[in-house]
């Protein structure tokens, strides 16, 4: 039988005035461009009932964006909105970056070819160019690149492909919590499948630690469990074709691998002549205070995943790797929108302005600033169970304090809080993103062009979500009984 689907609700606060991040008011209904009728509401109302079941930032965004600029993203109820989602990452540079806007415009207006194949082109060029300029020096020496399909899931399934014919082997390695795309290959070595052949090894977690150590401590058991795993001829395990990591795992929770676990990682799999294959799909181009989150530990991949950022807000995915691997035969990877060159010169300009404009280190100083501040709501939030995160890759994790048992070294998560966190957000004017293995995690993404006074503007806001989510979640104590009073105004009840 047919399920038929209401339309999102539309938040509250969206039929209200709001602030701009300059602390101006802008007044609802400045765009009402709705081609089918029916307002900004007809357009959710018809997305609910023609789109995929599967289609997920529009359940808990119920907005039509019609511009955008920076961090700024307005929708067709003339809302603005702080964008701390960023495409998911996407957006190094906010939306509609005026860099990335005069690539593209130079491309238009040259009457370059947009598809292209995998051909040479001069854009290709100059974008290989300037990523092979911003890579670690041992690798960028002695690299070979490979054009994906247009989603960093392709550019997974092109990495494990390749170190699969490279070494002649199958079985995998990957990590508990990890996430790596959404295509069968990348699915098997994410933390969320059911059916698999990958050997799942401990990812080591401050919070959550899975010895319930933590710290270097932590650290060093979950090393210590896959060079046992590796060494044992009765582990089951046979010497795999890689081994795949997120340096910070996104969609698991915002959790930072330690450099010095990542170093470890690196000798392990040097040593057994295993690929380290290193996912920066949402960590590069600057995210977590480096220009690519390897480069906290010093570690040098022999593959390197990358995608999003890369393409300056358009699609884009690629591999770099050592040139030794390159045992493909002709047409091995391939696919038909490999060139597409307005992404390429998009993320050119991007990766240029990233390196030119330091804004790598800068989010590291931006990062340690928001981070220190939303500890300091953890201090006056029992929910608050955990501040983490890199650079401009932030989570906040939210727990049920008295939900905790006896057993339990910290209290569990609180996917319902953190969903009413979210919707407190937005109808603040706040884009935000759940994360997490509970889906418990807030997380914040905001582009590395993101000013104090922005961050300001966004904390301002998280806190004020927070505060207004937990009062609503926080049991209240029974009122007390009125004292009787000598006669009453109107009768009272009959029996």
């Amino acid at each position: 039988m047919a399920v038929t689907e209401s339309a999102p609700a539309v938040p509250p606060a969206a039929r209200t005035q709001s602030r701009t991040p300059d602390g101006t008011t802008e007044r609802p209904g400045a765009d009402t461009y709705d081609p089918g009728g029916g307002g900004y509401e007809g357009i959710l109302r018809r997305q609910s009932l023609r789109e995929s079941a599967a289609r997920t930032y529009a359940r808990s965004l119920p907005i039509v964006p019609v511009r955008a600029r920076g961090l700024t993203i307005e929708g067709a109820d003339g809302r603005r909105y702080l964008d701390c989602l960023s495409g998911a990452g996407t957006l190094a540079l906010g939306h509609n970056h005026p860099v990335v806007l005069e690539a593209v415009k130079k491309v238009l207006d040259s009457g370059a070819p947009l598809h292209v194949l995998d051909l040479a082109t001069p854009v290709k060029d100059a974008f290989t160019s300037e990523l092979f300029a911003t890579l670690p020096g041992d690798l960028a020496d002695h690299a070979r690149i490979q054009f994906c399909g247009p989603a960093g899931t392709d550019a997974v399934e092109a990495a494990l492909k390749l170190v699969r014919t490279a070494t002649g082997r199958s079985g995998l390695l990957a990590f508990t919590g990890a996430y790596h795309g959404m295509t069968s290959g990348a699915l098997e070595a994410s933390g969320g499948a059911t059916d698999v052949r990958v050997t799942r090894l401990p990812y080591p977690q401050q919070y959550r630690c899975p010895f319930g150590v933590g710290g270097a401590r932590g650290a060093q058991l979950a090393a210590d469990w896959t060079q046992n795993l590796l060494d044992d001829p009765k582990s089951g395990v046979t010497t795999p074709a890689g081994m795949i990591v997120e340096v910070v795992q996104g969609e698991g929770g915002v959790i930072p691998a330690p450099d010095e676990w990542m170093r470890r990682m690196r000798r392990l799999t040097a040593d057994r002549s295993i690929p380290l294959v290193v996912d920066e799909v949402q960590t590069g181009v600057g995210r977590t205070g480096a220009f690519w989150a390897v480069e906290h530990s010093g570690v040098v991949p022999d593959v390197m995943v990358l995608s999003k950022a890369i393409g300056g807000s358009l699609p884009l995915a690629v591999i770099v790797y050592r040139s030794e691997l390159d045992a493909w035969e002709p047409g091995a990877h391939a696919g038909t929108f490999r060139g597409n060159q307005l992404a390429m010169a998009a993320g050119t300009a991007t990766l240029k302005y990233v390196r030119e404009n330091k804004l790598a280190e800068r989010a590291g100083v931006l990062g340690d600033r928001i981070l220190g501040r939303l500890r300091g709501l953890a201090d006056a939030h029992p929910c608050v169970g955990d501040v983490r995160g890199r650079g401009l890759m932030i989570g906040v994790e939210l727990v049920d304090p008295d939900a905790a048992g006896p057993d339990d070294l910290v209290p569990p998560a609180a996917p319902a809080l953190a969903l009413a966190v979210q919707q407190e957000c937005l109808a603040r004017g706040l884009i935000v993103e759940l994360g997490g293995r509970h889906s418990a995690v807030v997380r914040l993404l905001p582009p590395l062009t993101l000013t104090d006074e922005q961050a300001t503007a966004v904390l301002d806001r998280f806190a004020d979500a927070l505060a207004a989510a937990e009062r609503a979640h926080t049991p209240q104590p029974p009122a007390a009984p009125r004292a009787a009073t000598a006669h009453r105004s109107a009768p009272g009840p009959s029996h």
